[in-house]
């Protein structure tokens, strides 16, 4: 792994796809403290907006019954990275709802390192990305199960949805378990609109724009379901996908 000063690599796992030359004028990057005390509830947004690279590093602790709602939109023009490694004591709750909107040679990513320290904790990781042109998505995340940290549920799901062939999505869901009485899993696929489900809303005349966009919507609206800033986030979330249709 890199240092705190040290440009990374490719043979840097976490910098597998990254933009390193957008990423080197901003190294090092400032990692972020975020700590919820226990059983208090905290929600974080992050809007990676403009025509400027932006990389955000947060570094999560949730203490014991605590919680942390975690909603990212990445739609900047440049590159947008977001990483983040979340430590969840006994019984805490941690959700990650993201959603990534990349259109002409931009390359935007989401790493994150869950880390279910204590039994009982509950983390939920949504990432919803749609890339257009020659943009790339890219989602890698890690879900460590320590040893011990028993009655786990852990769960990554893990969705891009690419608008031309020459546009990219790159997905890396782990899980590392070392306890024995946990529930995980995690779900990845990555393809275009359903041509059936154009078919069908095309016969009820709907106008292929309008049935793309109807789809598109419903499709990143699963990142922000439930957030305490969903009407919001979906607002800007469509304005972008409009910029890209």
């Amino acid at each position: 792994m890199a240092t705190a000063s040290q440009l990374p690599t490719r043979r840097d796992e976490d910098f597998r796809y990254a933009d390193l030359t957008a990423l080197a004028p901003l190294w090092p990057v400032a990692v972020e403290q975020v700590r919820v005390p226990a059983g208090e509830t905290q929600t974080l947004t992050l809007v990676l907006a403009g025509d400027e690279a932006v990389v955000r590093e947060l570094a999560v602790t949730v203490e014991a019954g605590a919680s942390f709602d975690l909603r990212v939109l990445s739609a900047n023009g440049a590159y947008g990275r977001v990483s983040l490694r979340a430590e969840l004591a006994e019984g805490a709750s941690f959700t990650l709802g993201a959603a990534q909107l990349a259109a002409g040679e931009q390359v935007l990513e989401i790493v994150t390192e869950v880390v279910h320290a204590a039994p009982d904790a509950v983390s939920r990781q949504i990432v919803r990305s749609v890339a257009g042109g020659r943009a790339s998505v890219n989602y890698l995340g890690k879900v460590l199960v320590a040893k011990g940290a028993n009655g786990t549920d852990g769960e990554q799901s893990v969705r891009a949805m690419l608008l031309d062939r020459t546009a990219t999505a790159n997905a890396r869901p782990e899980l590392e378990i070392h306890a024995d009485d946990v529930k995980c899993a995690h779900g990845c696929a990555v393809g275009e609109l359903d041509a059936n489900g154009l078919f069908y809303m095309a016969a009820r005349g709907i106008p292929p724009e309008v049935a793309k966009r109807l789809m598109l919507q419903a499709f990143v609206a699963e990142a922000f379901a439930g957030a305490e800033q969903e009407e919001a986030l979906l607002e800007q979330a469509l304005g972008a996908l409009e910029a890209m249709l």
